[in-house]
């Protein structure tokens, strides 16, 4: 063989190692591309998920929010609503308590009254004496009235009449005084206890319209407020 054999024998040789090593190479980088794609989509899909994570987190967030919104703002319009009825029912109670004043205006009337009071109060405490209060400026009015009050106590309870302590030292609060809205005042009747303290039957106007207004109050809500 000669040097030119030799030569062009080296030359294919060189041209097959070459091309060996070009489609190796190209094999090494369609490889790497491959798991370079691989690799990226990964990370895309893993970003992806942490977004779609994060994004219903916060929307979660909002949701919360917008429902602790909106339970507050309707608490709120539900207090306001029970304030405004409550409002309502005691601007009917104020109502009725100015109108008790013009119970003791009329003298004759209230004297009856009086009278009808002081027995109710003396058949539910059933003592035999008992202590009375009223307000000063129905001092003379109630004294007027003890005898008759007993005689009526004694014939419905078929008792002996009980005999009665008209306190002339401590008196029920004064009538209601539009200068001093806030004073303790009393808009007229009696209370009645024991000799002893022990029993006490609060029997005035104010009481009465208490008493009334508690029992009376499921009604009125329901005729103002169709519950």
């Amino acid at each position: 063989m000669n040097d030119a054999d030799v030569s062009k024998q080296i030359q294919q040789m060189v041209a097959f190692i070459r091309q060996e090593a070009e489609e190796k190479a190209n094999e090494i980088s369609v490889s790497s591309e491959e798991e370079f794609n691989i690799e990226k989509m990964q990370i895309v899909d893993t970003e992806k998920k942490k977004i779609r994570q994060d994004y219903e987190r916060k929307t979660k967030q909002v949701e919360v929010k917008k429902k602790i919104e909106y339970s507050m703002q309707l608490n709120a319009s539900r207090i306001k609503f029970l304030q405004a009825q409550d409002d309502l029912v005691t601007g009917m109670k104020n109502a009725a308590a100015k109108e008790l004043l013009n119970v003791s205006h009329n003298k004759k009337t209230y004297k009856k009254l009086i009278q009808s009071l002081i027995v109710q109060s003396l058949l539910r405490l059933s003592e035999p004496a008992v202590l009375l209060r009223c307000r000063e400026v129905d001092l003379s009015l109630v004294e007027s009235t003890l005898e008759d009050a007993k005689k009526e106590y004694a014939s419905k309870a078929k008792v002996q009449a009980p005999r009665i302590d008209l306190d002339k030292t401590v008196y029920l609060p004064p009538p209601p005084n539009s200068s001093d809205p806030h004073r303790p005042s009393c808009c007229g009747g009696v209370v009645l206890a024991s000799i002893d303290g022990k029993i006490v039957f609060e029997n005035t106007l104010d009481a009465r319209l208490d008493l009334t207004f508690r029992k009376k109050l499921p009604e009125i809500r329901k005729t103002l407020f169709k519950e």
